[in-house]
């Protein structure tokens, strides 16, 4: 009788052995990591998978969550083999949620079109195996151009509208209260603004709902948005968008 066995006695077998809040995340660059960090830190799932097709650098990334694991709750955290040509998507089996942040960046001089083409190509090969180790998750998706790429991942997918979201333009809107926090010198959670549309260069600042704590700036400054405007606020979406 091993050491392990004479310390636990499991008074109750499971009859499903997998997690029940599982969250996978395929890419383990910055933006990947910054997604697992987030929610280890708010404690949103029971076990965390972890893909990539750079097997070292997923292997670092993991052993450095196992091993600040001891500041966490989630009890486990896995990733895949992953090696230069593909990546082992059994590890994402049961997720509940999969974010996928993986793609190519866009090179200098390449066209926007030619980044589409080549990041559909990535998700061609992502998503039907995710698909087939998690047929009942919810899939965000993250990677750039992410309003075409949350499309291409739904048909590809064959889910339901409801379960492929896109990360959309929400970064767009934080960086948009941020600034206008910067500017005001007013927290930017008393800040509010909305960035509508594509994510981008043709996002749309919503001036008309830009307000600090209820009280409209658009009531207080008219010009607010507008080539007359002397403070210039388009300033503001122009830095959101050059970010």
């Amino acid at each position: 009788m091993s050491l392990k066995d004479q310390l636990i006695h499991n008074v109750h077998k499971e009859e499903h052995s997998h997690a029940h809040n599982k969250i996978s995340v395929v890419g383990v660059g910055a933006v990947g990591m910054a997604c697992a960090i987030s929610i280890l830190m708010k404690d949103l799932a029971d076990e965390l998978a972890l893909v990539d097709v750079v097997e070292d650098k997923l292997r670092g990334e993991m052993l450095d969550l196992q091993h600040g694991s001891l500041f966490l709750r989630t009890p486990k955290i896995v990733s895949g083999k992953g090696n230069l040509l593909s990546a082992d998507y059994s590890v994402t089996a049961h997720s509940k949620l999969v974010i996928v942040t993986a793609g190519a960046r866009q090179q200098e001089g390449e066209s926007r079109l030619n980044l589409v083409q080549r990041n559909v190509n990535i998700f061609k090969f992502i998503i039907p195996n995710v698909v087939k180790y998690s047929p009942d998750c919810k899939l965000l998706i993250v990677s750039n151009p992410v309003d075409i790429l949350t499309y291409v991942a739904w048909k590809i997918s064959g889910f339901p509208k409801h379960r492929v979201i896109g990360s959309g333009c929400n970064l767009d809107s934080a960086r948009f209260r941020h600034l206008m926090g910067e500017r005001l010198g007013i927290h930017p959670l008393s800040c509010h603004g909305w960035i509508v549309g594509e994510h981008g260069d043709s996002s749309v600042p919503v001036w008309s709902g830009v307000n600090v704590a209820g009280v409209s700036l658009k009531a207080l400054h008219p010009d607010m948005g507008t080539d007359a405007d002397k403070e210039h606020w388009k300033e503001v979406h122009k830095q959101v968008v050059d970010r």
